[in-house]
């Protein structure tokens, strides 16, 4: 047509009219032509850096033109390439895990950017735990710490409980590595609060509950390093949201969700003869995301008794396990995901004698959904369940400590199933969240008694129950301008044991006797009140008040355990703990938001605290039980601080001093110090990081004197133990590094089994040296 018009122009004259309709003529040939012809694809590359020049890897970067979006993340090498936008200009923002977001605009002419991201304040990272919701570090009214992916990488620790080490506050039941700890004792405690082998503190995996269904333990190798995205820990009672078992705080497990092909691979080999192996990797296809984790370790150990006090019977103490995860997601869109997880974990111990041993085997799923719509609304459901098997063998030892007798022989399976509906909801400058959980525990401990004088088995012992606990709470966020957050949250709480018994059959023919403990109901209110006050852009001020309680666990309500010389009843008759508590807080960012520094006051009133009291000595045996004690008070101060000396080194330290003594109960132990809890903790690190040459890092942790038992009879001297570990980068993705846990070979108390003829002292671990290569695709963001 083009061509017929231009012909038709060249052989006829022009006149005037003919001129004008020439000129309309070409108005509509040009219009016609510019409409018709579609517009050319536009291609746009660039690159993403940290500001020491090394390549950012998968990287969001995402491109907007009017209602045109686009997305891609980047490479190893930091590069990204949109091949084909149906746009010639817009606007490019960048975002990365550990680093401030930034943003570009896009015109005709530029087909290549450059991104150097710098590093994130600590209080600008993103926690959940604190509020059941996404809110910045430097927004929460209360102690919080995130360890990043970054974090988790810089540590010379194997396993995640030594890892936490480094949060002021932080322990278990005892102070010794799970590596070579009896599950038993692997129980979170914080500020102060002490324990007798469960929990005080909730530990979560991505919001599902990761303790014991039945002990309340937790068992710290169940998910593989390498698919460990961030750890937060809130400190302070939040029943107000989680209900029991979250007395003293939050410890939540963040696990990697595939965006892209990828894989992560970590291999090392130590002293004790302990290799570890942990991989995961992940695929996207087609709005499907499939994900897998594995990790293998086992470790000879060590004995935990002093060369001077061994006899035959003390050999190492040491562990394997085997865990395996997997995982598959749909993305329906942008914001809904549902998706299905499972979990098989095994793992197998000696105690420290030829015949104290145990084992445990699970299996563990999970089901859930996350749906948002209208930028303001969101919803979280899960439905989860559990199986278990734990099995251990107990042994009286002679005084001499060269022969033992098996005396006990423990089975203790139990199920779990539960589930929770989350609803949060924006409006104006308020956040409502609103939900409910339940959970359902069935459980028993199946005992094969044996005489240590005889060998015979004369009795078998089975005691058991169920338990029933169903919570709905509300939280409501609140902010006013720049300067006020307020939040205010309460759950209620119902849980029944039911069921409870015990059964003993004399062998060989002996009479059966049973015991049916009636059935027991209790509920709890917990409310919470926080408030944040920000004087300015750097620097805020918080105060909270709450309530907490945790239930007791089947564990605790029916089954006995010994652990070395001291044999500890079960009693079905405890009641919960109830706590009251208050915190007061300081921020600030100071010397351009180089040095980071926080300060908190905490007060915690325990009623009704479950302890081991010590009922009576023997010349080899003690012998104790779970006892509500009366009232506990816990009253301290947490300092945390981290100074950035430039891009690559940063230093950071924490200190917890937490005053824990008994204020009601029996005269005896009114005054006395709450068992297991130090008054003082302190811990460093410095930090060298290049991605592109060196990582090295070098952490202390000090503790002061603590208390092995209720009466303060059997003191743990103070230790001080330094952890190094150094990487070097051989290709993109691929690192090696050596890392040392105790680096000074010090060697301390971690328990004391005290008998009428003497007191039996364990040690803590000796240097852990190792070696091993890691190797991520394409290259993690550290």
């Amino acid at each position: 047509m083009t061509v017929e018009i231009l012909r038709f122009i060249a052989i006829r004259p022009l006149t005037r009219s003919s001129s004008r309709a020439l000129g309309v003529g070409l108005w509509l040939l040009t219009s016609y032509c510019f409409a018709s012809s579609p517009p050319q694809p536009t291609t746009l590359v660039g690159e993403v850096h940290d500001p020491s020049g090394a390549p950012i890897a998968q990287a969001q970067v995402s491109v907007q033109a009017g209602n045109f979006t686009a997305s891609t993340t980047t490479g190893p090498e930091g590069e990204f390439h949109f091949p084909a936008l149906a746009v010639a200009a817009g606007t490019v923002h960048v975002s990365a895990p550990g680093f401030s977001p930034a943003e570009q605009t896009w015109s005709p002419g530029v087909a290549r950017l450059s991104f150097v991201l710098q590093v994130a304040a600590v209080n600008e990272r993103i926690v959940v735990s604190a509020t059941r919701s996404s809110m910045k570090l430097s927004e929460v009214p209360g102690s919080a710490v995130q360890l990043s992916s970054a974090d988790v990488a810089a540590t010379a620790a194997l396993s995640l409980d030594d890892l936490l080490r480094q949060v002021p506050g932080f322990s278990l039941f005892r102070r010794i590595s799970s590596r070579v700890a009896n599950p038993t004792t692997q129980g979170v405690s914080l500020r102060g609060l002490g324990g007798t082998g469960p929990s005080r503190a909730l530990v979560l995996e991505d919001g599902i509950p990761w303790v014991d269904p039945f002990g309340g333990w937790v068992y710290w190798d169940r998910i593989p390093r390498t698919e460990i995205a961030s750890v937060e820990v809130f400190r302070g009672g939040s029943s107000n949201l989680y209900g029991s078992d979250a007395l003293g705080g939050v410890v939540e497990i963040a696990t990697r969700v595939p965006t892209e092909s990828s894989f992560s691979a970590d291999f090392s080999y130590g002293t004790e003869k302990t290799p570890s192996l942990s991989l995961w990797g992940g695929t996207v296809r087609s709005g499907w995301d499939l994900g897998a984790g594995l990790d293998l370790s086992r470790s000879d150990g060590y004995i935990l008794v002093p060369t001077s006090e061994r006899g035959l019977v003390d050999t190492a103490a040491n562990s394997q396990h085997v865990a395996l995860d997997t995982s598959i997601g749909y993305h329906a869109a942008e914001n809904r995901r549902v998706f299905l997880r499972s979990s098989l974990f095994e793992e197998s111990r000696h105690n420290g004698t030829r015949v104290q041993t145990n084992s445990t085997a699970t299996g563990f799923w999970v089901g859930g959904v996350n749906a948002g719509w209208a930028d303001r609304d969101s919803l979280s459901a899960r439905l989860y369940g559990q199986a278990q098997g734990y099995d251990q063998t107990f042994s009286s030892v002679a005084l001499d400590r060269n022969s033992e007798r098996l005396n006990d022989i423990q089975h203790v399976p139990s199920q779990q199933i539960g589930g929770s509906l989350v609803w949060n909801h924006g409006w104006r400058a308020q956040t409502f969240i609103v939900g409910l959980d339940n959970q359902q525990i069935i459980g028993a401990s199946d005992e094969q008694l044996i005489s240590s004088t005889t060998g015979n088995h004369f009795a078998n012992n089975i005691a058991g129950g169920r338990q029933l606990a169903t919570g709905v709470f509300a939280e409501d966020i609140f902010r006013h301008g720049n300067h006020w957050t307020v939040i205010a949250g309460m759950r209620w709480d119902d849980w029944n044991n039911n069921q409870g018994s015990t059964l003993r059959l004399s062998r060989p023919a002996g009479p059966i006797v049973a015991t049916r403990f009636p059935d027991r109901s209790q509920s709890s209110f917990n409310p919470r009140v926080s408030l944040l006050r920000g004087f300015s852009r750097n620097f805020s001020a918080s105060l909270s008040a709450y309530r907490a309680f945790r239930a007791p666990t089947l564990n605790e309500l029916y089954r006995s355990f010994q652990q070395g010389s001291v044999l500890t009843a079960s009693n079905p008759f405890l009641r919960a703990e109830r706590l009251t508590g208050a915190e007061a807080g300081v921020r600030g960012l100071f010397v351009d938001n180089k040095v980071e520094a926080r300060a908190t006051m905490f007060w915690s009133d325990i009623v009704d605290p479950v302890v081991n009291v010590t009922i009576n000595t023997t010349p080899t045996l003690t012998n104790r039980q779970r006892q509500n004690l009366g009232r506990t008070r816990s009253l301290g101060t947490e300092l945390d601080g981290s100074l950035h000396l430039s891009d690559s080194i940063e230093l950071s330290a924490g200190y917890q001093y937490a005053h824990a003594t008994v204020i009601n109960s029996t005269l005896a132990l009114i005054g006395l110090d709450v068992p297991e809890v130090p008054r003082h903790q302190f811990s460093w690190q410095a930090r060298y990081s290049n991605p592109s040459r060196l990582m090295a890092s070098i952490q202390g942790h000090y503790s002061s004197l603590q208390f092995d038992d209720d009466l303060n009879t059997l003191p743990l001297k103070a230790y001080y133990v330094m952890d190094l570990l150094l990487a070097r980068k051989l290709v993109s993705g691929l690192e090696v590094y050596v890392a040392a846990e105790n680096l000074l070979n010090q060697r301390y108390l971690v328990a004391l089994s005290p008998t009428s003829a003497r007191t039996i002292a364990n040690l803590g671990p000796p240097i852990l040296a190792r070696a091993g290569l890691r190797w991520d695709f394409p290259g993690r963001q550290k």
